[in-house]
């Protein structure tokens, strides 16, 4: 009898051990679910999601405004139509037909390349951004000779439905001068 005593008690510390991995292993387990619900459900990362969204537009759309080839005219400017919105999407509209011809005279090709993108401003609420993207543009003549051009574009967009598209677009100031 004396001899299953002791046998019982030198397992007991093994238990103990056991079941306190147990516990710690299930409480770090608690910890981390809450921890990745949390960040799950965070408004930041929802606010995040949309920043990106929102400079993923504008970079493309930006790109799309500063590429067009005399040769697929339409096919360029039904991209513009469809990168844009509002007062731009108009304005667009409104000069196409002399648009279009004055690149078929000019016989050029517009390649832009995006460099960099920054959202400068983010109302998710209202569905409204400000953006600035470089980018690089050449352009191709009639006579094979290129020109290449580093820009800087401010542009303001606007949610339409699931989408970001241009609302405005303008060149963004380069450089400064001191008065004094």
């Amino acid at each position: 009898m004396k001899l299953a005593v002791r046998a019982l008690a030198g397992t007991r510390p093994i238990l103990a051990a056991a079941l306190a991995l147990t516990l710690i292993a299930g409480g770090f387990a608690a910890w981390t679910g809450l921890g990745w619900y949390e960040a799950s459900h965070d408004e930041s990362a929802a606010y995040a999601v949309q920043r990106d969204r929102a400079l993923a537009a504008a970079e493309q759309a930006v790109q799309n405004l500063n590429t067009l080839d005399h040769t697929k005219v339409d096919q360029g400017l039904d991209l513009w139509e469809s990168s844009t919105t509002g007062d731009l999407h108009s304005q667009l509209v409104q000069g196409r037909a002399e648009f279009a011809s004055q690149v078929k005279a000019a016989k050029t090709v517009t390649t832009a390349r995006v460099l960099s993108g920054a959202v400068t401003e983010l109302d998710d609420r209202a569905g409204r951004a400000r953006v600035l993207v470089a980018l690089r543009i050449t352009v191709k003549a009639a006579d094979d000779k290129s020109s290449e051009k580093d820009s800087r574009m401010l542009g303001e967009l606007t949610r339409t439905g699931t989408h970001w598209k241009l609302s405005a677009l303008g060149q963004a100031p380069v450089g400064g001068t001191a008065s004094g």
